[in-house]
């Protein structure tokens, strides 16, 4: 290699030492390293990795950012995921078939049913402060965008947790920026592309094949017998009154939700499971997701496309906001269900992987911890010297770091927007042709 290219090679290497972009460790190492990481779409929002973003191309500055974010930690939705695990525990322990462990269990369960009590699927504290610091980072990163008399449009789905996520972030901004002009709107006329629902592929995203694929790969993880030897001290009542896979299935939801509520400081379920376990709980969930949401050869491969309507109005909301000398901010606020196809959809950071090997996603870098915590978004931000500057280009933070895109010869983080909505058109288009 010549001197040149070594020496650029080693700056390269040392930005993404310094902004923690280095490609992640294996997913059983990053689980051991960060237990919460096993909670998947779980996961409370981590915040951005990268301390220094990339300058901007010379001349140009940031003026209108377009945004969709997921709301923010929230407790659980299902009822029967608190109820179910308590009254298994608590028969078992009139019956006298709970260890000391299990007791405790039965008792740390008690509170948490508690603390969820009618509000489930609602936002909790931790998810305030999560839209709160998104917003404002987004004004210190980015403080040409917010002068005075800049508007912002937000929109929001028509679920509370997206909703309150939206007026969470907004009173964050006006807080700081007193100034802005900003509307916000939860309708169901946005729905169509803030939370699209596509039956024709929602039909195929577990045909009866894939469905197939799925059970006989995780049926190789259904390993309970450390959790119920932990929690019962009698083997053949475990065989003959619990359903062990729905008990390890609800006890590792709780545990996995614990960081976004109150008490994430005070009770755990986390030591109920061994790393292993908590590796074979993540590797099943983090199949689904990819099966589901993902770009997975099995079913087509086409579920990203389920967002093709939000991608679309991304890209025409820019163009027209870029006609504009002062675009200012469109913020969006849905669901998880919907950020990461988009990301799938985009191919951002290689997310748009296609493979049948369930297996090998999480050494391919496919982690569902990474692309959707709670909270997770994706920022377009766009740069251009003046009102009359033609030559826009686009940076994408994903979860607030910069991210790649798969446009043809370029690597980012900057990219023509020219080139960006010819890429992304041309996809949507070629998809609508079939």
């Amino acid at each position: 290699m010549q001197m040149n290219g070594l020496v650029k090679w080693l700056a390269v290497y040392v930005l993404f030492l310094l902004t923690g972009t280095v490609s992640a460790q294996h997913p059983k190492d990053d689980i051991k390293q960060n237990i919460r990481r096993s909670a998947n779409s779980l996961m409370a929002y981590p915040g951005p990795q990268q301390r220094k973003l990339t300058p901007a191309p010379q001349g140009k500055q940031p003026f209108y950012i377009s945004h969709y974010g997921r709301y923010g930690s929230h407790h659980l939705l299902q009822k029967e995921v608190f109820d179910a695990p308590y009254q298994v525990l608590d028969v078992a322990d009139k019956a006298g078939k709970l260890t000391a462990k299990g007791q405790d269990v039965k008792r740390r369960l008690y509170k948490i049913r508690d603390d969820a009590y009618e509000e489930l699927g609602e936002l909790t504290l931790t998810g305030v402060r999560q839209q709160q610091m998104i917003a404002q980072r987004m004004v210190e990163r980015f403080p040409e965008v917010f002068e005075d008399g800049t508007n912002v449009d937000a929109r929001s789905t028509t679920v509370t947790r997206s909703i309150l996520s939206m007026e969470q972030f907004l009173l964050q901004l006006t807080r700081m920026k007193p100034h802005l002009n900003v509307y916000h709107n939860a309708s169901h006329r946005d729905m169509v592309f803030l939370n699209q629902q596509d039956r024709q592929l929602m039909k195929i995203r577990m045909d009866s094949m894939t469905q197939k694929r799925y059970n006989e790969f995780t049926k190789r993880y259904d390993k309970f017998n450390h959790l119920m030897r932990t929690l019962f001290n009698d083997m053949s009542y475990v065989k003959q009154h619990v359903d062990a896979k729905r008990l390890n299935d609800d006890l590792f939801m709780l545990a996995s939700n614990m960081q976004n509520t109150e008490l994430r400081n005070n009770i755990t379920l986390y030591d109920i499971f061994t790393d292993q376990d908590l590796y074979y709980n993540w590797i099943k969930q983090n199949a689904w997701w990819y099966i589901n949401y993902g770009s997975c050869s099995l079913n087509g491969g086409t579920q990203p496309y389920s967002q093709r309507n939000l991608l679309r109005k991304i890209i025409n909301d820019a163009d027209s906001c870029l006609k504009l000398k002062k675009p200012g901010v469109q913020l969006r606020f849905g669901h998880d269900v919907v950020i990461l196809p988009l990301a799938c959809l985009m191919d951002i950071n290689h997310w748009g992987l296609a493979t049948h090997r369930l297996g090998a996603l999480g050494e391919n870098g496919w982690n569902c911890y990474r692309i959707v915590p709670m909270a997770a978004n994706i920022q377009l931000v766009f740069y251009r010297s003046n009102p009359d500057d033609q030559d826009v280009w686009v940076k994408v933070l994903f979860n607030e770091d910069e991210a790649t895109l798969p446009l043809p010869d370029n690597d980012g983080p900057y990219y023509r927007w020219a080139d960006f909505r010819s890429y992304y058109l041309k996809k949507l288009d070629d998809y609508e042709k079939q």
